[in-house]
């Protein structure tokens, strides 16, 4: 099968003075993560890696207004979508009980029939489009190799926990432990802004809460916990940003599902 090239692979959008929004537009809905770059007066914070199906440190420097300066890849968990280009970065960090993942990432496969009937029957029942006959409807150049896509390992260089904080000198954001989605998923709050980077815990399409290394308990916890903080935006781990009043109505919804509420 010949798909097109794309390029440029990624999309790049600027949000706010210091907030970049990175996208593979190309990647299947399911699998297209929201990547967040974060400028800081230090350091500059970038939040999951994409499907690393292109290189992304050149993208990132291309935004950066000091390419020179340090660069933080926070994984918020080590599902594919996330963690594809953090071996290009030298400061990795991740939840301790993700760590394992991203020094030795599970073997991927981009030919959706590879993909195991039942998680791929999860994904159409939790409300996705088919899948395509591979994750991607391009590749970034002539020469790709689609059956030779790999994660190479991205050993954490260090370790975060709940309660920990992230600092880039002038702006300064706690770690939230959110599990549920995954065992050691990770969210940032911004509190001065009120900004909750969310992961894959709470975002604007349908949630995954059902299949291997999930917990709907855990994911019930953290869904209230998110509901007691002072939201203003919420940039999520997938599909567009949104606003506190949409928040709750997500969070609602799927508490009333599961029979939390």
């Amino acid at each position: 099968m010949t798909l097109p090239v794309a390029d440029p692979w990624y999309r790049t959008e600027s949000l706010d003075p210091r907030l970049w929004l990175i996208t593979e537009p190309h990647v299947h809905p399911i699998f297209s993560a929201n990547m967040h770059l974060v400028l800081g007066r230090d350091a500059d914070l970038l939040i999951d890696s994409g499907m690393g199906i292109a290189p992304l440190r050149p993208v990132v420097d291309a935004i950066r207004p000091d390419p020179g300066k340090p660069v933080i890849c926070l994984s918020t968990h080590t599902h594919v979508d996330h963690i594809g280009a953090a071996h290009e970065f030298e400061t990795r960090l991740v939840h301790p009980a993700e760590a394992d993942e991203l020094a030795a990432p599970s073997p991927y496969s981009l030919k959706s029939a590879d993909i195991p009937a039942p998680l791929a029957a999860m994904f159409t029942e939790s409300g996705y489009d088919p899948l395509w006959d591979y994750l991607v409807d391009a590749v970034p150049s002539a020469d790709y190799n689609l059956s030779a896509y790999a994660i190479p390992p991205a050993p954490a260089t260090g370790l975060v926990e709940d309660g920990d904080m992230i600092d880039l000198g002038d702006w300064q954001a706690e770690v939230l432990h959110l599990p549920g989605h995954s065992p050691g998923q990770i969210g940032l709050w911004h509190e001065e802004s009120g900004t909750l980077f969310g992961a894959d815990a709470i975002y604007d399409g349908p949630l995954i809460f059902a299949g291997a290394g999930m917990s709907m308990a855990d994911y019930t916890a953290t869904l209230k916990r998110l509901r007691d903080l002072p939201v203003k935006i919420v940039h999520g781990g997938h599909d567009p940003a949104f606003g506190p009043d949409r928040l709750h109505q997500i969070i609602d919804h799927y508490l009333a599902l599961w029979g939390a509420a």
